[in-house]
Order: structure tokens, then sequence, then C-alpha cells
């Protein structure tokens, strides 16, 4: 497919003119990585890496809370904490049960037959200690039985963020400054500062694409970042295009702002209001679930004008923040000026 062929157009409150942006068409079956995206990155300002289960995770300066026991729980071959059953060979070397089946029942210490044998010692010792989660370097204060441990850390609110570029398969993960920097220095995103926008995106022969994804949209207002994502996909059998906003945050902070989006002409007009996603949900679940403005194919030829042989696609919208109103016990939106 000619990527040459999809632009888009970023157009300001205050200039009219139209400025030309190059987008990047994906198929997304089989996409293929950006050839500037790695698992790390450089920064101009001093990080400390953490590893958190093999990913290098960027966050503050902490104590590491090493033990003797705690290296005990430590399986030797994937380098996780073990959690019953905890099997042991002959000679009393561990290893979590996982990992049983991929050494082939073989200890990967001493070379001996594993068997059956389970370490309950060490499951009972495990029992009785109090660990603090594993994202503490990235701030989380908890401190939790070892086998409760597990389970916050799924849901932890501390846990590092996935890259929210829908163009290309990134594993990318960090703190949320983090991960602007990377969307603006490694995924080359349009950065904006205003929680207004007015974007046109073009589209040459729209009736030979099925699915394309145009380049992500990154809004800086109220403190805040937001991701503008544009794409072209098949719903059941009809092609439409679809917007949305996710907040690059977790859910109960997305509550806080409402967007709008908006696309019309020839006197018709499309407008969808909603929450922005987090970006815990991924670019996929939000597209799949239609939590956006969705346009038909047809319609939004339509709004083109002209042949209708090309799309030229104009999308407004806005973004807010909620306010509580104390006395009336309301939200009143907060719009930046």
């Amino acid at each position: 497919m000619d990527m040459d062929n999809i632009e888009c157009v970023s157009v300001s409150d205050l200039d009219e003119d139209e400025i030309h942006h190059h987008q990047q068409q994906h198929q997304h079956h089989g996409l293929h990585p950006h050839p500037h995206h790695h698992s790390d990155f450089s920064s101009s300002k001093p990080r400390n890496g953490n590893n958190v289960n093999g990913v290098n995770i960027v966050g503050p300066t902490a104590i590491t809370p090493a033990t003797s026991v705690h290296e005990l729980l430590e399986c030797p071959v994937c380098t996780n904490s073990m959690y019953p059953p905890i099997h042991q060979c002959h000679n009393g070397h561990t290893l979590c049960s996982t990992c049983k089946t991929r050494v082939h029942n073989r200890c990967p210490t001493c070379r001996q037959e594993l068997g059956d044998i389970r370490c309950l010692a060490l499951e009972k010792v495990a029992e009785s200690l109090e660990l603090p989660c594993k994202y503490y370097s990235l701030g989380c204060p908890e401190i939790f039985p070892y086998y409760s441990k597990l389970k916050h850390e799924s849901i932890c609110n501390f846990r590092p963020y996935n890259c929210p570029y829908a163009g290309s398969e990134c594993s990318v993960v960090g703190d949320i400054p983090f991960l602007v920097a990377h969307l603006r220095d490694d995924h080359k995103v349009d950065m904006h500062t205003g929680c207004t926008f007015n974007h046109r995106y073009v589209k040459s022969n729209p009736r030979e694409v099925e699915n394309a994804t145009w380049m992500l949209t990154v809004f800086h207002c109220f403190g805040q970042y937001f991701c503008l994502h544009f794409e072209a996909f098949q719903l059941g059998m009809a092609p439409v295009y679809m917007a949305f906003l996710r907040f690059m945050g977790d859910e109960n902070e997305a509550r806080n702002y409402s967007y709008s989006l908006e696309v019309g002409a020839n006197g018709r007009k499309l407008i969808w209001e909603g929450t922005p996603r987090s970006i815990r949900d991924s670019h996929r679940k939000v597209r799949d679930s239609h939590d956006g403005l969705i346009i038909q194919r047809n319609m939004a030829l339509f709004f083109s004008g002209g042949d209708r042989k090309e799309l030229k696609l104009r999308v407004t919208g806005r973004i807010w923040k909620e306010q509580q109103n104390p006395d009336a016990g309301v939200c009143i939106p907060n719009l930046c000026s």
C-alpha cells in the first residue's frame, strides 16, 4: 500500500493555513516494528533503570529490599518469585513449577532428576513474609504478605504503562513523562498544546483502503497528555473511519475529563461526546468496543465533497475538565482558554 498517499493536516485555531504531514498506514495484521523502536531508551534526564520481570523500567531511585530469604525464593531459571508448588531436587536445589517443565525435569543447578519433591519448608517461610510491591521504585508504598503481593502487582496504579502508539507493535513501557518523550523522539508524533483541535485527514483512493492508521497526535492540556487516534477498518462488512481519545494516565484520572469530536459538511454534522479511555486499555480494545466517533465511509466521502474520490475529512474537537460544584453537587465543565 502506498504510504505517501496518506496525509494528516493539523490546523491550529489561530492559523488557517493547512500544514501537511505524511502519515503512516499499516495493515492491522502482520504489523512490523518501526525501525527506530527500542525497548531501552536514553534520556538527557538522569534516570535509574529498574528491572521488572526482565523489562527496564524508568523510575526514581529507591533502596533495593534484597534479603537472603527473598533471594531463596527467586527461581534460578526465570528469576521470578516462586509460589507453591515450589519444587526441589534430591540435593535441595529449588525452582518454580513453571520452569520445572522447561528444564525437562532436570535440576538446572546439579543436573539431577527433579522428581516430585516439594520444598514445604520454603513454602511455609514464604507465608510468613511481608514484601514491598515490585513497583516500589516507581512510587508504590504498599507492603503485602508474600502470597498477596502478586495479585496487587497486576493492578498496581504505579505499574508502568505500555506505549500507546498504534501504528506498530512497540514493546516500550515506562512512566508517563518517559513515554511522552519516547513518542516525541522515537515515533515522531505530532505534539500540540491546548484543549481544542482542528485536524484534516486526507487519503487518495479511499475505496481501496480497508485498514489504515493515521499518525497519532498528542495534546497537552490541564497538565495532562491525551492521544488522538484516527483510523479506517472494517466494522462487520462496512468500511468505517473512527476517531477517539485516550488519556495518558489511570482510569480513575481519565474520568475527570470529557471530550467532544465533530465532523460535517454540506449542512450535515456528526458529534461524539464521551470520556477518554485510559491507555491502560489497549488501542485495539478501545477500537473494538466502538467507543468513539464512527463515520461510515460513504458519509465520510460525502463530507469530503468533490467527486468523492479523495478523503478530505475535517475533525474538530475539544477537551475539558469536569469540576465538582460543592453547593449543587453536580459537575460543571472547566474549559481552557
